[in-house]
């Protein structure tokens, strides 16, 4: 079932703007949208043409009347999403998913992103900063060029820590090697590729802190009804769906959709 909140928006493009070479920002005029959405949450974008499948994006601004999406060139339908101009129509699906959970009132957190996984972090940050919480971002990438928009959070009011994978801005390596070096915070959000959340798990399980995941992963329908997206869950996370029930596979794992019970769970709560 989809959550009671996402419907077709038909948007319009207000601007768009171009960080670097293949990573773009879409600002789109959709006032619904932008009061529905919860940090963590995603879209799915509708390529004008429809000649190509909807693909799914992390919803990284979302004030007043206007949401935006960030991400990366990788195919024909960010290609597509890519050419939009002001004024152009662009349909959209959301929002989606359930995203962080910050009733933990957290006073020290720590996010980390990596790569286009910028993309669904913001908004968590600008939340915190606003609860007053001391918010310290872990931002990697492959060069220097690509950590797009890194001077948009440290204007938020976050701690900036930068890593490269050449060594051309800050931390040469990965970004959880400067995490777990770091002060050990309340709680950590991270989200990014598959062998980052597993190493920022990793971290998290050392220092005793729990960590909210952001998985990325490519959606079919992005709304949990082909289950094509699927993780091994504890089964009595709050999380874990209720079904198929899960008594009947008589195991403790359960699958969970990462469209529809997440994308966002709790590291300690995934068999992955």
């Amino acid at each position: 079932m989809v959550d009671g909140a996402a419907r077709v928006h038909a948007t319009i493009v207000s601007e768009r703007h171009e960080l670097t070479a293949g990573v773009v920002v879409v600002r789109l005029y959709a006032p619904e949208l932008a009061r529905a959405t919860r940090p963590g949450q995603f879209l799915m974008a509708i390529p004008p043409s429809s000649e190509a499948a909807a693909t799914a994006l992390g919803i990284y601004e979302a004030e007043g009347k206007h949401a935006s999406i960030l991400f990366f060139i990788t195919g024909k339908r960010t290609r597509e999403l890519a050419e939009l101009r002001p004024g152009d129509a662009l349909d959209v699906f959301g929002p989606l998913g359930n995203g962080f959970d910050l009733s933990t009132d957290a006073r020290d957190v720590a996010i980390v992103a990596g790569g286009v996984g910028i993309a669904s972090v913001l908004l968590v940050a600008q939340a915190l900063v606003r609860a007053e919480a001391r918010v310290r971002l872990y931002y990697g990438a492959r060069t220097a060029a690509l950590l797009v928009d890194a001077q948009r959070f440290a204007s938020a009011g976050c701690e900036l820590v930068c890593a490269t994978d050449d060594g051309s801005l800050g931390h040469s390596g990965f970004i959880t090697e400067a995490l777990a070096r770091a002060e050990r915070p309340e709680l950590i959000l991270a989200c990014g590729p598959s062998p980052m959340l597993r190493a920022v798990a990793r971290v998290a399980d050392e220092l005793g802190v729990r960590a909210q995941l952001s998985l990325e992963e490519t959606f079919a329908c992005g709304v949990g009804a082909c289950w094509g997206c699927v993780v091994p869950l504890v089964a009595n996370s709050a999380q874990a769906p209720s079904f198929p029930p899960a008594e009947l596979g008589g195991s403790d794992v359960v699958y969970a959709r990462v469209c529809k019970e997440g994308p966002v769970f709790w590291a300690d709560e995934l068999r992955w």
